[in-house]
């Protein structure tokens, strides 16, 4: 997961924004193939954006949350977003 920035809305609400890539080995038609992409994250409320933000780069996480596309149509920003519902930092992996 890359750094997230936090910011205030107008009304006050914490927000953090974050990239998190995902990179995994997964079995499509009895093949085994790599998959990896690169996703959006936002988090909104407190403690959530908060503790998105004080995540620390490259810690395994599981996300819950939605998809949504996002609002930005710049060559710079992310196409989906996941919407932030719940955040757990995962443990590393020893393999």
């Amino acid at each position: 997961m890359d750094t997230a920035a936090l910011r205030h809305s107008p009304a006050g609400v914490p927000i953090a924004r974050a990239l998190l890539e995902h990179e995994s080995q997964q079995t499509e038609a009895g093949n085994s193939r790599l998959i990896r992409f690169r996703v959006g994250l936002s988090a909104a409320g407190s403690p959530l954006a908060e503790n998105l933000q004080a995540t620390p780069l490259g810690v395994p996480v599981r996300v819950t949350g939605l998809l949504r596309r996002s609002r930005q149509r710049d060559s710079e920003s992310d196409p989906i977003i996941i919407s932030v519902s719940r955040l757990e930092q995962l443990a590393e992996s020893t393999a």
